[in-house]
């Protein structure tokens, strides 16, 4: 489809846990804000992170995957 054409491979996002609605911002082509409302452990905030971006694009949650900052606000995030 056109807009797999188009989406970046590795994008960058800001975390936001605990938020009180899930929200996706681009900032600008490849960096996003995500605003989860789940907690930062036992990788719940993770989760969240990886649904939000699936559903930004309209993806699955399988081809969306955390490549760098597990436990850090500021992660990689790489589409497949």
């Amino acid at each position: 489809s056109p807009i797999n054409e188009i989406m970046p491979k590795r994008i960058s996002v800001n975390v936001k846990p605990l938020a009180k609605e899930t929200r996706v911002v681009a900032l600008d082509g490849a960096r996003f804000l995500v605003a989860v409302c789940e907690p930062a452990r036992d990788g719940k905030a993770n989760e969240g992170v990886r649904k939000a971006i699936a559903s930004h694009f309209g993806i699955a949650p399988s081809r969306v995957r955390i490549a760098h900052g597990h436990t850090s606000r500021r992660k990689i995030i790489a589409i497949d």
